[in-house]
């Protein structure tokens, strides 16, 4: 029978006992929506999966979308994308650097994500996790004073990292070609999203592609974000999961910040990673 167990106070679940290679029950997909929804990340350990499989769970949570970076698609189904610090004859096999900073993914779509999905492939051998940050906890813990302040505030988002726009950098937004820069501009969302699953009101991506406040100066705007990003992601809201190989982690990207780590060249790391997307627009 498959069982769930709590990862950290904070953060996350792990459930034993379900394979996703077969045919997954309404029982068992219930449990699994149901630890990511009251813990912010679901594990499920030991999985070996095809990409066709992968792609298949991915879908009982909603619709992929393959990422706007097209270079480290799968070569199976375009869906997945390849996360790798692995090169061979002298070019890399997936995308590097994934996202250094807390984001929350296709933040800068108007239509974001609902949730993403990783699968460990292979792992360095000094470890290397995904940092969360509970954006339902942050917002819940901030002064009524605040809450009401930040309340109907909208943000403009674009794909990158505000707080470092160099694309010289290792922290830096994973780098677009002029070809993919095309496909991504402006758009808006609210800085408090009600959880579309719970009606949880959560702060939502306030640290990554949010760069402006509308209605107010760009400097007031920003340095609200940066208070908020700083309160949000302190370590009392923090876990840091370290993938084992075989892990399938779905986290849910309204309710968390994450934070992947700057990867070690010498030592291997590769995952496969599918985003699927919310049912429609946050406004």
């Amino acid at each position: 029978m498959p069982s769930i167990a709590r990862i950290s106070a904070i953060l996350g679940a792990r459930i034993e006992g379900i394979d996703l290679s077969l045919p997954l029950g309404d029982d068992a997909f219930a449990m699994i929506e149901d630890a990511l929804h009251a813990h912010g990340f679901a594990v499920l350990p030991g999985q070996t999966l095809s990409a066709e499989q992968f792609v298949e769970f991915s879908r009982r949570l909603g619709r992929p979308e393959p990422h706007v970076i097209d270079r480290f698609h799968h070569p199976a189904d375009p869906n997945i994308l390849i996360l790798s610090n692995v090169h061979r004859d002298g070019q890399p096999i997936g995308l590097v650097d994934a996202g250094t900073y807390f984001h929350s993914d296709y933040s800068y779509l108007d239509v974001p994500a609902r949730c993403t999905i990783l699968h460990s492939i292979q792992m360095p051998r000094t470890g290397s996790g995904t940092t969360f940050a509970n954006q339902r906890q942050a917002y819940a813990d901030l002064p009524a004073a605040t809450r009401d302040r930040i309340e109907r505030l909208v943000v403009r988002h674009h794909y990158g990292n505000r707080e470092d726009l160099d694309e010289a950098s290792r922290t830096v937004a994973s780098v677009l070609t002029e070809t993919e820069k095309q496909k991504v501009t402006w758009v808006r969302h609210p800085l408090v999203r009600r959880h579309p699953h719970t009606g949880v009101p959560c702060l939502y991506a306030v640290s990554g592609s949010s760069f402006e406040i509308e209605g107010m100066p760009a400097a007031e705007g920003r340095a609200l974000l940066d208070e908020l990003k700083a309160h949000s992601t302190q370590p009392a809201y923090c876990h840091t999961y370290n993938y084992g190989i075989g892990d399938v982690i779905v986290w849910d990207n309204v309710q968390l910040l994450h934070a992947a780590p700057l990867t070690d060249f010498s030592d291997a790391r590769t995952l496969w990673r599918i985003t699927v997307k919310e049912a429609g627009p946050t406004l």
